[in-house]
């Protein structure tokens, strides 16, 4: 068999490549036939095929990858259990149609089919991050299906993930057609499971060498992406964090403080697929020689590295927050779990510092069973991010629940409880205002994590601390170095960006994954080929707890000079497009699902609907996916 080609070509739009003729366990190239550049969408079968050239691939590359569960072959050559699929029929469903079914005989299973090119696809319904239906997310003609809830996207055709933040592909089935309805073949527990399994093992081979520093979502994305894609290097990832890759969403919006229940992934895992966690500090970096230092005198030598450290929360400059206990940033698990054991019985006046999207989604968490109070510098919460007129949605939000808010208000200083002098027990604003405090949680802010090269000849930080990148977020004059997630300035291609003119830092949990995925996918081609990959583009996507789901996406890089607001907005059910003359650059939404994910779609294909027509009555939804992506 002739060397194959690099795995991530294989299912990401650049070469068609030839059919592979596949068996559970081995795979024959037929003759080649001449490489055919893709600049419109392609069909399924083109899809397809790509798709059995990777499985094949991996298969190869020692990862233990069973090609019937990634890729079903027939019923005749598996002798599956065949299931009947009730709520659709051959009849019926029509191409860019996604229906729900359900499994007959398994009470509460159901599967998603898509149709496409005159093929019906049958795979997992739910999505595998927080189980949105996927019925109800978005389909686009270059088989994408994209998640309702929070920008997680998948391949109809392998079932893989195109964007963060699943952390798991979908399953696909064998379908076929018989007596006028739809069967599949498979086993119950692959109709059962949550998502197709991740890649079991790795055995690794070669000399090369990355070394991951940081341990959150970029860490996670771009080991994820590696071994997913075939790279069978050697990986190293270095994190001071106490855990391995949590979930950090849900330490403001649930304050979850228990590693083991917001795990991406367990530590067998990276063990069985060959990436060495180490926990430990970096604090320094050899870009001559290749090799970061450590707090605990080791040196890790490199051939790639990734810098993905995230950031550091601020801290108030002010009297009593750096001496006095009971003051808190939220940023690691041990600072949820500091957090929850200063509550303790419930009952607490809680005083948060900065109407952020960390300090208002605490503040709402512990709202609950504790006096909340939200102290923030603008006239309304996230008024610089989000605007006045959405910003008070989410105040009113809170509100019901019982947190009070202090507005337009400047911090003064922190003082002691009179029962323990060591511990908080007030804050005062410059107006006079005394605020009873049991502890304090600050949320004004993080910084980038980059005090490790800060003095480093070789690097030139931005003013903000970050690293400056190009489009596949590597470091500008560094050799095979990348930065990614809250540390890395990187071109924006998406709307109101000029086309990458502006580059952007932004602080998100899909970024950094997406960015980490982005590095991953560039990393593992440049394993096998001396040749450049074009990177993947994303629009950004973001979600928050405010009372009530938000979502969001898009960026304002360049500012914005009006929102056009759609829904009921004083029932907090509100769309809010961002627009900078006519274009829109960022929409917000609460309880208008799907509307972020199909603007998101609309972005990267340049046919976002402008300010006129929206304010003409145009619906986002009702609006045609292009095939092509113009980012």
């Amino acid at each position: 068999m002739p060397h194959p080609p690099s795995p991530h070509l294989l299912l990401r739009r650049v070469f068609i490549w030839p059919r592979i003729r596949t068996t559970r366990q081995t795979a024959t190239l037929s003759r080649p036939r001449p490489l055919i550049p893709l600049d419109k969408r392609i069909s399924s079968r083109q899809f397809s095929d790509r798709a059995h050239w990777r499985a094949c691939y991996l298969s190869n590359r020692t990862f233990s990858t069973a090609i019937p569960a990634r890729f079903p072959t027939s019923a005749a050559s598996t002798n599956m259990p065949e299931y009947k699929l009730i709520g659709s029929s051959p009849s019926e469903i029509k191409n860019g149609d996604k229906v729900e079914v359900q499994v007959e005989g398994l009470e509460g299973v159901k599967l998603l089919l898509v149709k496409l090119d005159d093929k019906v696809h049958a795979m997992t319904a739910r999505c595998t991050h927080y189980g949105a239906p996927l019925v109800k997310g978005v389909l686009s003609p270059d088989a994408r299906i994209t998640c309702p809830w929070h920008g997680a996207c998948f391949n109809v055709i392998s079932g893989d993930v195109e964007d963060a933040p699943a952390p798991n592909a979908l399953n696909k089935y064998d379908i076929s057609e018989k007596n006028g309805a739809f069967y599949v073949h498979t086993d119950e527990a692959s109709l059962k499971a949550w998502g197709r399994e991740p890649v079991k093992t790795c055995k690794v081979s070669g000399n090369d060498n990355v070394v991951v520093v940081g341990g959150g979502s970029g860490a996670f994305g771009t080991i994820e992406s590696l071994r997913e894609l075939g790279y069978s290097g050697n990986i190293t990832m270095i994190s001071k964090e106490p855990n391995l890759p949590l979930d950090r969403t849900k330490f403001s919006k649930a304050l979850i403080a228990d590693p083991s229940k917001i795990e991406l992934r367990s530590k067998d895992w990276y063990s069985n697929v060959s990436v060495n966690t180490v926990s430990d500090e970096v604090t320094s970096v050899d870009f001559e020689k290749k090799s970061v230092a450590t707090k605990s005198g080791k040196s890790y030598p490199y051939t790639k590295l990734v810098l993905a450290t995230g950031g550091t929360p601020r801290m108030l400059p002010l009297p009593g927050f750096k001496e006095l206990g009971n003051v808190f940033t939220l940023r690691y698990v041990t600072d949820a779990q500091a957090i929850l054991a200063a509550v303790g019985e419930k009952g607490k006046n809680i005083v948060v510092i900065g109407s952020s999207f960390i300090g208002m989604e605490v503040g709402n968490a512990l709202a609950k069973e504790n006096k909340v109070t939200i102290v923030g510098m603008e006239s309304a919460p996230l008024e610089r991010v989000m605007g006045v007129e959405v910003g008070r949605i989410f105040q009113r939000n809170l509100e019901k629940s019982g947190v009070k808010f202090y507005l337009s208000a400047s911090v003064e200083k922190a003082t002691p409880c009179s029962a323990d002098s060591t511990k908080v027990g007030a804050v005062h604003l410059k107006d006079g205002t005394e605020l009873p405090a049991d502890l304090v949680i600050l949320g004004v802010g993080v910084a980038p994590a980059t005090e490790y090269i800060k003095e480093n000849p070789a690097v030139k930080l931005e003013g903000d601390g970050s690293l400056k990148t190009d489009e596949s977020f590597a470091v500008q004059g560094l050799k095979d170095v990348y930065a990614i997630g809250d540390i890395a300035k990187y071109p924006y291609h998406g709307p109101g960006g000029q086309d990458g003119k502006f580059h952007v830092r932004i602080e998100h949990w899909n970024v950094a994954q997406n960015s980490g995925r982005s590095v991953g996918r560039t990393i593992a081609h440049l394993s096998t080929s001396s040749h450049p990959i074009k990177p993947k583009p994303f629009i950004p996507i973001f979600w928050s707890a405010l009372g009530a789901q938000l979502r969001y996406c898009g960026n304002t890089v360049d500012g914005y000079d009006d929102i056009v607001m759609k829904g009921e907005p004083e029932n907090a059910k509100f769309a809010a497009f961002y627009t900078s003359s006519d274009t829109v650059v960022a929409v917000a939404t609460m309880g208008m699902d799907p509307i972020i994910s199909k603007s998101a779609e609309l972005m990267r294909r340049g046919n976002m609907p402008g300010k006129k027509e929206l304010v003409a009555g145009t619906d986002v939804l009702t609006v045609d996916l292009p095939g092509k992506v113009t980012m």
